[in-house]
């Protein structure tokens, strides 16, 4: 499996990410040819060598007009213009990325637009980002889910993500603590650690690569073969560390698969039935890896349903939030299970319909394929084609190509 590995000794920022991707080997020019797909104008890409602490980097700067005008605007106490995270998924959506392309971008935004949301107390519909609004970040995000997949890449992983503490920053929202509520709260159940750097080495969209993207912090036990290695420069010269992003590409030999989950349950008597389906989407949203109900019978006979949440220990507080804020719970019972899962991957194969993504998965009988659903369903709804007949000649087709 080719993994990406993200090194963030000195913290991780959209541009570091991106400058340690082409400094690994993803061709610069087939990024800026992805790139013009978007609808935006007036930016200009550079990439140019620099070094920090001694070490030979690419630093990757996005030129744009956006950045002047709210320059401009700033200095005359306006404020230039906000995109909205609904306006950002569109874009994407509309631009005719490949899908793994357009899926990670979306969940970068998704990921900072829900801190936002959670951060200002509003829907995710109404937050209108700033910074990341701009043509320079919305470059940042959407380069990484390109390069990552001119790379090869399947899965992230990460170190614990080094932040700065003690000092300030300023922001579109004024002058706010480092690390940023932001990156924080991006971050909010995955390993960091605080450093006394008193710089904002965590950009929120580099929380957002790690916080989206990332399987998880390596803990040692891995055998990873090293095929390129990669440094991304930040913007300043930090006293008495490089700062650069490294990445490492390679592959990974299968992970023991074993795991250890959290099963949060709670009781509900009282609730409106129409709301559960909405509940189950926020709960995945929130990380939960699966979701189901059980439909019981409560104390003096009330009907009820016995909501089951399974997640990974990362995504405890997340799943929590959202069960207290989004039903009329007052408790949830969650303990600790392992659970032990075949290996499997996402692959594109040929079928009978065109090229579609399925489920492999590694069975003691040998390879397994199971079709996506979502693609299934399409299909089957535009060629009126019985959906369980597009299973079948799917899985036909995933047979022959082994």
């Amino acid at each position: 499996m080719r993994i990406a590995y993200l090194d963030t000794f000195s913290g991780i920022s959209g541009d570091m990410t991106l400058g340690a991707l082409v400094d690994a080997g993803v061709p610069f020019d087939a990024l800026v040819s992805e790139l013009r797909k978007l609808p935006l104008e007036g930016y200009h890409i550079e990439c140019r060598r620099v070094v920090r602490g001694a070490i030979s980097a690419t630093k990757i700067d996005v030129r744009t007009a956006e950045a002047d005008t709210a320059a401009q605007s700033d200095a005359h106490g306006s404020h230039a213009h906000h995109r909205s995270c609904m306006d950002i998924l569109r874009m994407i959506d509309e631009a005719g990325f490949a899908p793994r392309v357009a899926e990670r971008a979306k969940n970068m935004f998704l990921a900072i637009g829900r801190a936002e949301a959670r951060i200002h107390d509003i829907p995710i519909e109404r937050v209108r980002f700033h910074e990341v609004g701009a043509v320079d970040s919305i470059i940042d995000i959407v380069g990484i889910a390109v390069c990552l997949e001119l790379a090869g890449v399947e899965q992230l992983w990460s170190s614990p993500v080094r932040t700065g503490s003690g000092g300030i920053v300023t922001t579109a929202h004024g002058k706010l603590p480092v690390p940023t509520p932001a990156a924080l709260e991006i971050l909010r159940g995955y390993p960091i650690e605080l450093t006394d750097v008193p710089f904002e080495l965590v950009t929120p969209t580099g929380a957002a690569v790690v916080a989206a993207l990332s399987s998880g912090v390596l803990d040692g036990m891995e055998r990873i073969v090293p095929e390129a290695v990669g440094y991304g420069a930040g913007g300043r010269d930090i006293p008495g560390m490089p700062n650069l992003l490294r990445i490492v590409l390679g592959t990974m030999g299968v992970r023991a698969e074993d795991e250890i989950l959290e099963v949060v349950e709670t009781n509900i008597d009282d609730m409106n039935p129409e709301i559960y389906p909405w509940l189950m989407e926020c709960l995945v949203d929130a990380g939960a890896s699966d979701v189901f109900l059980s439909a019981v019978t409560m104390k003096k006979g009330r009907p009820g349903q016995l909501v089951t949440v399974l997640c990974p220990p990362a995504s405890l507080e997340r799943v929590l939030d959202v069960l207290y804020r989004q039903t009329s719970t007052t408790g949830v019972r969650f303990r600790s299970v392992r659970r032990r899962k075949l290996p499997r991957d996402l692959r594109v194969v040929r079928t009978r319909f065109g090229p579609m993504t399925v489920k492999e998965v590694a069975r003691p009988g040998g390879m397994g394929f199971v079709p996506e659903y979502e693609e299934c369903r399409r299909i089957a709804a535009e060629r009126g084609i019985p959906l369980i007949e597009v299973y079948r000649q799917v899985e036909q087709d995933c047979a022959r190509s082994t």
